[in-house]
């Protein structure tokens, strides 16, 4: 270990931070402080903290930056509290940029991805990051995908992955199988050509066999974010309906009747039309007879499948000329069009039309002229005066023209429709769901091979677990569309295992959603011989806080979900839940800049003048700065967390990024707010500096004086404070508090009296204690020189123990907040009435100066801790 023995305190030292940030991070490295065993024996209680791992695009962006802090925080200051911590790194490499990158360059995916690997390690490890780097994996690397290869073979054996054929997005140049995502504006992301929708034989996994547990599991997910709840409970999708059948009034190639999946049962006397998919086989029947219908469908399949881009398009559809009959209007007959705005994938492929309450169906209707019928009459409507305009009606209300349905409310009408379909045998009750099985077939070379075997004789037969595992041929080429493996000359021949004839190896790769799904559970036991160690997954499974954006919140929280539970039921794991808490982070943003011309400009592009007005540094063009948004390549208002370290050190950056914002908020990067936590920073080194300089003593005193007792009471409330604030994930706050207790130590400084400077030794070595999980390497430094010759490490101390007697007191001290930044305290006796502490807080003069003018709109109180005004604008 490097000598961690300060030289004799000076006053007059500088802290280098490019020196001494590399020591502190070798000494943790040499004293293995971060290193955990698979199964650790030490008998303390364990914590698994896990940020969503990157993909190695080469170089980290701020985001990045934000979420390893916020997870690096929360994993020394519960190491300190007496967890054994597992906190490990590893990379999503997999992926289409790595083609990308092949095709482009000319170098192969695989060391585009090492090199940028390389790149991304070295920059977070000069974020002094408390991470086992000894469980580091790539998802590209053979020892993981190999082992992600016997689980699709579990899953496949337990029937849980599928083989069937489905319509997908087909870019016809790249030759390959788009996301949704993919489709922009009905063309294919990287190449702009048309997409279209093409039946091809998938892999699925049935995720949708778990729906309901997935979606009743929600509730118990009491440390996830409710919004995160509530979007995945959306997007598996649970609803009640009935499934009924509209006889066709003259059959159509063996087709009598089509069913219909529907939500609103109760509107069915409202009915003005039926619509069909495109992909329905009645409308592949009306084709081949009818050219128009023909071109129509071809024209919807340019849509793609994404149901984004086919909500948002605009509504169009074809008469096929067909006609059915309604259950209970026994004299009427509703036309059958082929409509762009229904979907194959969710109920039936068929909707029956009422447009007076579905907005979507009445603006087909009024496009082609179709009846509008109201039958759910609005409060305080009249029922022969009520018509619907341009908005359909889908509020509460009273039913209206529905025979047998009349004055029932909507809820009523549903139960009672449905016992009258089933009565005569034209329907039931049902529930469906809108989550579908994932597809996880992928026309992509650098991905996981699915290790199955295509025979003409045996048909598809699993690669024998002696063979895995299946390895990517490295001799691929580049310099033509669609999948390298596909058309390479030897790697797909084989022999079938079963028969020993001719055959083929799968050429499609996993999605890498699936390298995603199960990785946390891999670094319980990173290098063990099966998939998963039982021993290992079942002791530090399942995460106890992840950590990531809100923009994961349905496909990959919800497939690492699915995927846990489909490991439980194949006897990979113990658990069905992987994370038990989740933590979703805001987003870094930065003003932008752009000329006239539109083009935008990078930070150190501009130069501000004197008057306040911005332009461009190489031309003198006037600057328009945009407004502050999230940071983006294609806006050039990224700021390169390479140049902050090395201009500020990892301390300033980390310390900066939590003590704006509460974490789940977005936060904005600004030059002046790291400056001045540059600042911050130094004041704490010279406060430290003169206190170890200063003598204290031989002894304790054996009284305190006033202002000593008053700085020992703020330094024990702050212990509690800040480790409360911890606990909450309320980094910003327990910031906001090391702040008031420098700034107290920096008062007591002029102060007189018995034992102020115990006082206030006592004070910068606490200080130093808490702040350490946010500036690791300035903590270290600082202790060393308040102990000079100690070879002790911060990162091996124990968290401190507030003294409950000193820590007592008639007052407490709120935080006063206006947006949720803090603008001021208070000091009120605890346990306040309400009305009483927010009078106090709105009276702060600074507060009362923000406040002035401004309309709250929401008062909140936190007793004893937090008052917050949400103002409006």
């Amino acid at each position: 270990m490097p000598d961690t023995a300060s030289p004799a305190p000076n006053v007059h030292m500088r802290y280098d931070f490019a020196e001494a940030e590399p020591r502190w991070q070798r000494a943790w490295a040499e004293r293995n402080c971060f290193r955990v065993a698979d199964v650790p024996g030490d008998g303390r209680p364990k914590y698994y903290v896990l940020e969503m791992f990157p993909y190695p695009s080469g170089k980290i962006h701020m985001g990045h930056v934000r979420n390893y802090t916020l997870g690096d925080v929360l994993a020394r200051y519960k190491r300190a509290c007496g967890f054994s911590v597992l906190h490990p790194m590893g990379w999503d490499a997999f992926g289409l940029p790595a083609e990308n990158a092949a095709r482009e360059r000319g170098i192969h995916p695989a060391r585009w991805t090492y090199d940028n690997i390389a790149a991304m390690r070295a920059e977070l490890r000069r974020m002094g990051l408390s991470l086992d780097w000894e469980r580091e994996f790539a998802t590209c690397d053979i020892a993981y995908y190999g082992q992600q290869q016997k689980l699709f073979l579990a899953l496949l054996e337990a029937g849980l992955a599928y083989r069937k054929e489905s319509f997908v997005n087909w870019d016809p140049v790249d030759g390959t199988v788009l996301a949704n995502e993919q489709v922009i504006d009905g063309r294919g992301w990287r190449s702009g050509a048309p997409v279209e929708k093409r039946r091809l034989a998938q892999w699925f996994f049935r995720i949708t066999e778990f729906a309901p547990e997935l979606l009743a599991a929600l509730d118990g997910l009491e440390r996830w974010p409710e919004r995160v709840r509530t979007m995945q409970a959306k997007w598996i999708g649970r609803s009640e309906g009935a499934r009924l059948s509209f006889p066709l009034l003259t059959p159509a190639d063996g087709i009598d009747g089509i069913e219909v999946y529907t939500t609103r049962p109760d509107t069915l006397f409202g009915m003005s039309f039926l619509a069909l998919a495109p992909e329905h086989p009645l409308a592949a029947a009306v084709a081949t007879r009818d050219p128009g219908a023909e071109r129509f469908i071809a024209e919807c399949r340019r849509l793609g499948t994404s149901e984004a881009a086919i909500e948002a398009a605009e509504k169009q559809g074809y008469d096929t000329g067909l006609s059915v009959a309604h259950p209970f209007l026994k004299d009427e007959k509703f036309p059958v069009w082929i409509a762009n705005f229904v979907l194959t994938e969710y109920g039936t492929g068929a909707v029956f039309g009422c447009p007076a309450h579905d907005q979507r169906d009445l603006e087909f209707a009024r496009k082609y002229g179709l009846p509008v019928r109201p039958v759910v009459l609005p409060p305080d409507e009249s029922a022969a005066d009520f018509s619907v305009g341009c908005t359909a009606w889908v509020g509460p209300g009273t039913m209206i023209h529905s025979d047998f349905l009349d004055g029932l409310d909507p809820e009523s009408a549903k139960h009672r429709v449905v016992a009258e379909l089933e009565r005569i045998g034209a329907g039931r009750g049902e529930v469906n769901w809108r989550l579908r099985d994932w597809g996880v077939s992928r026309q992509r070379y650098w991905g996981c091979p699915i290790p199955v075997i295509h025979c003409a004789t045996c048909g598809v037969v699993p690669v024998p677990e002696r063979d895995l595992p299946v390895r990517l041929p490295e001799d691929v080429r580049f310099d033509r569309p669609g999948n390298p493996l596909a058309d390479h000359p030897t790697w797909k021949h084989v022999r079938c295992p079963a028969c020993g004839g001719a055959a083929e190896r799968e050429t499609d790769t996993l999605d890498t959603f699936v390298d995603s799904a199960w990785y946390f559970s891999r670094f319980c036991s990173p290098r063990a011989a099966d998939p998963l160690d039982r021993s290992a997954v079942g002791h530090w499974m399942p995460v106890d806080q992840y950590i990531g954006g809100i923009e994961h919140a349905i496909l990959h929280l919800l497939y690492a979900r699915f995927f846990t539970r489909a490991m439980q039921r194949t006897g990979f794991i113990g658990v069905a839940e992987p994370f038990a808490g989740l933590f979703t982070q805001g987003m870094v943003t930065h003003e932008s800049y752009r000329l006239a011309d539109g083009r935008w400009l990078y930070p150190e592009e501009i130069e501000r003048q004197v008057d306040g007005s911005v332009v461009e540094r190489a031309s003198g063009a006037p600057v328009i700065i945009g407004r502050i948004e999230a940071m983006s390549k294609s806006r050039r208002n990224t700021v390169d967390p390479g140049a902050i370290i090395a201009r500020y050190g990892a301390d300033t950056a980390r310390w900066f990024i939590l003590s704006d914002n509460p974490p789940e908020r977005d936060m904005e990067w600004t030059e002046a707010g790291v400056a001045g936590a540059h600042r911050f920073l130094q004041r704490v080194q010279r406060l430290a500096d003169s206190i170890a300089a200063a003598p204290t003593g031989a002894n304790v005193p054996i009284l305190f004086s006033r202002p000593a007792q008053a700085l020992r009471h703020r330094t024990h409330q702050t212990i509690l404070a800040v480790t409360a604030a911890l606990e909450d994930f309320a980094f910003n706050s327990a910031v906001a508090r090391l702040y008031e207790l420098a700034g107290a130590i920096g008062d007591a400084e002029r102060e007189e009296g018995e034992g102020l400077a115990v006082a206030r030794r006592e004070a910068i070595e606490i200080l130093v204690r808490l702040a350490a999980p946010m500036v690791p390497h300035l903590a270290e430094e600082l202790y060393a020189r308040l102990h000079p010759g100690t070879t002790s490490l911060v990162a091996e101390l124990p968290w401190p123990e507030a003294d409950p007697a000193l820590a007592a007191s008639d007052s407490v001290t709120i935080a006063v907040q206006v947006g949720g930044k803090l603008r001021g305290t208070i000091v009120m006796p605890p346990d306040s009435p309400e009305p009483e502490v927010v009078a106090a807080a709105a009276a702060e003069p600074n507060v009362a100066r923000l406040l002035a003018g401004r309309r709250v709109v929401r008062r909140i109180h936190v007793p004893n801790r937090i008052v917050n005004f949400v103002v409006a604008g």
